[in-house]
């Protein structure tokens, strides 16, 4: 077992402290297999940037192609689930068909089994695929006729794989370059959004096989977790799926960088109150969560981050979310490894998301 900072026990004593067993902010926590299941996908990276870039290459946003030494380095450092991001629009042919370049199948193909081979969850989606995924009245039969189409390819591919395979059927649907983009769409989006899952949901289903059964992954609005988008948000009736939220909180520290300081007890407070919302809504009802995104730009405030990515981690676990790093790689700013050498950036980060996991993996 690696040694654990003082600061992380002190952390982690304070959650474990301050709740009854499975009880958080007045909900008891169900314990269903579901639940059981993304407790068992513990921490988790990102591939970003990568198999999702705006491109016909993975290389198109300055990465290395993804290779199994990267992942065996991911895996060795703790981290049990890989998230494969996956952008489609540049290897699909037109209407109706909408078939998917098979070179391009078998690359996504080749970077799971990268995980799956070291026995991690893996889960892949479709990611910046915005110029055809557009949630309007007027687009919506033709989006969900080609999401269809797309699915059951992909699921048709990967049916007999394990079950530690998850799809996540979208990534951050929302109305670009509105103003509506970022504060939880319109009427009219969420309602094309849950549309566009039921008929997801249904495409994977009916390719059979493992599929009957596995995982899915289901977001809101922009994978946001602010009220409007969570309030119009309908899940298909399925048992296996889980609710993807992505959360950059605090925003400023997060993503704005326009503040370097976190750690205070207002700041802890805050951020619990952000994850019990999710436990009110989701968990309290036996519905399982994962972080789908979450993490800090580099600000020149280590230590901050460091404090950050403890709090959060282990926030997260001792709900039963799975929290999964947003990591773009090297020079952007939500790096943590240098992919071209497969050394890491700041393993102080990497080592306080993984010590809370393995904590918390003893708690179980």
């Amino acid at each position: 077992m690696k040694t654990l900072s003082l600061s992380l026990i002190l952390v982690l004593s304070f959650l474990l402290s301050n709740a009854q067993e499975n009880t958080l902010a007045g909900f008891e926590i169900q314990n269903n297999k579901q639940l059981r299941f993304v407790r068992d996908m513990g921490v988790g990276w990102n591939l970003g940037n990568t198999l999702d870039s705006k491109g016909k290459d993975e290389t198109a946003w300055a990465n290395p192609k993804a290779t199994k030494e990267l992942v065996n380095v991911i895996k060795e450092k703790g981290f049990n689930t890989l998230r494969v991001p996956v952008t489609w629009q540049y290897h699909i042919g037109a209407g109706p068909h909408y078939q998917i370049e098979s070179a391009w199948l078998n690359r996504v193909e080749e970077v799971v089994n990268y995980g799956l081979d070291n026995k991690m969850y893996v889960i892949i989606n479709i990611h910046h695929d915005e110029e055809w995924v557009i949630a309007t009245y007027k687009e919506c039969e033709r989006v969900k006729q080609q999401l269809s189409k797309v699915w059951t390819q992909i699921a048709e591919h990967f049916k007999n794989y394990p079950d530690k395979l998850i799809f996540e059927t979208l990534n951050e649907v929302r109305l670009k370059d509105t103003p509506e983009e970022w504060n939880g769409g319109s009427a009219e989006s969420r309602d094309c959004l849950n549309q566009f899952h039921q008929v997801c949901v249904d495409a994977i289903r009916a390719t059979g096989n493992r599929n009957k059964q596995r995982y899915l992954m289901i977001s809101p609005y922009a994978a946001s977790s602010i009220p409007n988008a969570l309030n119009d948000f309908y899940l298909p009736d399925d048992k296996n799926l889980i609710v993807s939220i992505h959360n950059y909180y605090p925003w400023k520290l997060c993503l704005e960088k326009t503040r370097k300081n976190w750690g205070t007890e207002k700041d802890k407070m805050e951020l619990d109150k952000e994850f019990d919302r999710l436990v009110a809504k989701y968990l309290s009802k036996g519905i399982p969560v994962v972080m789908g995104e979450w993490g800090t730009m580099n600000n020149e405030n280590t230590q901050d981050r460091i404090r950050h990515a403890e709090y959060y981690s282990a926030a997260c676990l001792k709900r039963g979310i799975c929290p999964i790093w947003w990591d773009n790689g090297y020079p952007h700013e939500f790096a943590i490894i240098d992919r071209k050498n497969n050394e890491w950036l700041f393993p102080e980060i990497a080592d306080a998301i993984i010590q809370s996991q393995i904590i918390f993996s003893t708690t179980k």
